[in-house]
């Protein structure tokens, strides 16, 4: 598992955290029963407190992504299809928001946008290279 912490990003540090875990997580990178670094361990890769890393632990097992298990550690949870396709499309909705609201302020015509979206619909059929 890697985690790189932007000191310069607006995200919180545990937020940053989080979001990385997750997104290994929703990729396939981290599977189901993957045992994760123990919170202390992460704290001292990462160079960041240990309730830091707490919160972001704390917060992914609440979301249902991870659990402590006794005599194990902390892991990943089987993910439900669902649930994956409902972060996706939440991912797609924000992205698509963005780019609408800058085609909007260079008044950028509709057609245009959808073109652009095609466009690079074709150039990447795996969609993995646009994420």
């Amino acid at each position: 598992m890697k985690i790189i912490i932007t000191p310069q990003s607006e995200l919180p540090i545990y937020a940053q955290i989080e979001d990385q875990i997750k997104e290994q997580i929703l990729n396939g990178e981290l599977k189901e029963g993957c045992v994760l670094p123990s919170i202390r361990k992460l704290a001292k890769e990462t160079g960041v407190s240990v309730i830091t890393t707490t919160r972001a632990y704390s917060d992914l097992e609440k979301q249902g992504f991870i659990a402590s298990v006794q005599g194990k550690g902390t892991v990943v949870l089987p993910q439900d299809n669902a649930f994956l396709r409902e972060q996706y499309l939440k991912r797609i909705e924000d992205s698509l928001s963005s780019a609408i609201i800058a085609a909007q302020t260079i008044n950028m015509p509709q057609k245009e946008l959808i073109s652009l979206l095609e466009t690079l619909w074709q150039l990447d059929t795996t969609g993995k290279d646009m994420l």
